[in-house]
């Protein structure tokens, strides 16, 4: 009976532009055991930050679905996690970081190619470095991919872990315009680490011990650590395609929904209930936007920004599904705390825009005049409004909510708290968040 079920649903009639029920089983690369667990501790330690203070697992912790609860999270000049986090009356924060965490799930599948929310990092076999990097210019030689590439780029940014403009030495590179080489903020970063005993011990392990550290190494530690701890494929809907164990009634009638009459599947194919690509579908732009200081404006134009293609402006890249009952707020900049209004907001995009209002957003402690900016200002609204691309769609309540089953049937719970977990201490001996 089951197989029957199976294979019923994998027919399904199709609504126009939806895909099919995708095949089960994805490929993680194996990752040396020596190298996860370095990774695992780099992740939580905030030796990798400017000021000593943030580290990755601030803005994507396992309590927090890999990302951090909020809409627009605070680095630099803020201590606590989540909704917790309070702003350092010594050391504030100039602006809330410009967009939504991302959460980590699966990104160390050989589908995940492109990285970022407008895709401005991906594996490019075609350059020297294997890798695509913004403004074309060439990635550092010696990452593994662009998943080690990307995990190592918000230790540049002042607003997420380098800290105020000449602060400390971090960010007095940076703002010098001094990334690689030697003296360089990246240099600064893999010496730090290097001074460490315990890590130039683990590094022996991994790279052999005549090799000096370089930061590349640390990226690629990092890049195994996220392949191997944030693997979620045994969800009910991957027993459902495995074998054909069944969904229940309601989350079955919300994946036909999905692959047919609602069209998710439109953008929302694969495995991992993504296309890999970018849409606009006038998704409410708050905080400060992904802009240059310089500039004076608060909008994010997302992939627009990558190629300069007026086509590409307010498109953003479709994030995965898995584990998305966990990972709210929802969006490029995480105007939706529910995930419902999340949906709702697919059903009519233009409407849904017309009608936000930022009190359903997620934020942490402090008001920054840049929150609201944006929404304010009827051009910049009408803007991101003409770019939306998806038609809408009428469902009943009643379909929204098996939908919303159907969702929570793509949580894989085993996954949650990652494989390894949070380490109760780090070698730099700094504090781990919890």
């Amino acid at each position: 009976m089951r197989h029957l079920l199976a294979s019923a649903l994998l027919t399904l009639p199709l609504a126009a532009g939806a895909t099919e029920v995708p095949k089960p089983n994805a490929v993680f690369p194996a990752q040396d055991e020596a190298e996860v667990r370095l990774g695992w501790q780099l992740f939580y330690d905030p030796i990798l930050s400017g000021n000593r203070s943030v580290s990755c697992a601030t803005c994507h912790h396992p309590d927090l679905g890999t990302s951090d609860g909020l809409s627009l999270g605070l680095g630099d000049g803020a201590t606590g996690l989540g909704t917790n986090r309070v702003i350092d009356p010594q050391n504030p924060p100039e602006q809330r970081i410009p967009r939504n965490a991302p959460a980590l799930w699966n990104l160390g599948a050989t589908e995940f190619t492109v990285f970022f929310h407008d895709g401005r990092l991906e594996d490019d076999p075609s350059r020297p470095s294997g890798i695509r990097t913004p403004l074309g210019t060439e990635m550092e030689m010696g990452f593994t991919n662009a998943l080690a590439a990307q995990a190592m780029f918000p230790v540049l940014s002042g607003d997420e872990m380098a800290g105020h403009y000449s602060e400390n030495d971090v960010a007095q590179a940076v703002r010098l315009g001094r990334l690689t080489g030697d003296g360089g903020a990246w240099d600064i970063l893999a010496k730090r680490v290097e001074a460490i005993p315990a890590y130039r011990a683990a590094f022996d392990e991994v790279i052999g011990a005549e090799t000096p550290i370089h930061f590349t190494h640390i990226a690629n530690a990092m890049a195994a650590f996220i392949t191997f701890e944030w693997r979620a494929d045994q969800s009910p809907f991957d027993a459902f395609l495995r074998d054909g164990t069944p969904l229940d009634g309601k989350a079955t009638a919300g994946m036909d929904l999905f692959y047919g009459k609602a069209q998710c599947s439109t953008c929302h194919s694969g495995l991992f209930q993504t296309d890999h690509d970018f849409h606009a579908i006038a998704m409410p732009q708050i905080g400060p936007g992904k802009a240059a200081r310089f500039e004076r404006h608060n909008r994010d134009v997302g992939r627009g920004r990558v190629t300069g293609e007026a086509g590409d402006f307010y498109a953003f890249r479709t994030p995965s599904l898995r584990n998305v009952t966990e990972t709210a707020p929802y969006g490029h900049a995480g105007a939706y705390a529910s995930l419902e209004d999340a949906v709702r907001h697919h059903l009519d995009p233009e409407a849904a825009l017309a009608a936000y209002s930022i009190e359903i957003a997620v934020l942490s402690d402090g008001t920054f005049a840049n929150d609201t900016a944006l929404m304010e200002k009827a051009a910049e609204v009408a803007a991101v409004a003409a770019a939306n691309e998806l038609q809408p769609i009428s469902l009943t309540d009643q379909e929204v909510d098996e939908l919303l089953a159907f969702l929570g049937a793509l949580t894989d719970y085993d996954s949650l708290k990652g494989r390894l977990g949070v380490p109760e201490n780090v070698p730099s001996g700094l504090s781990v968040d919890r």
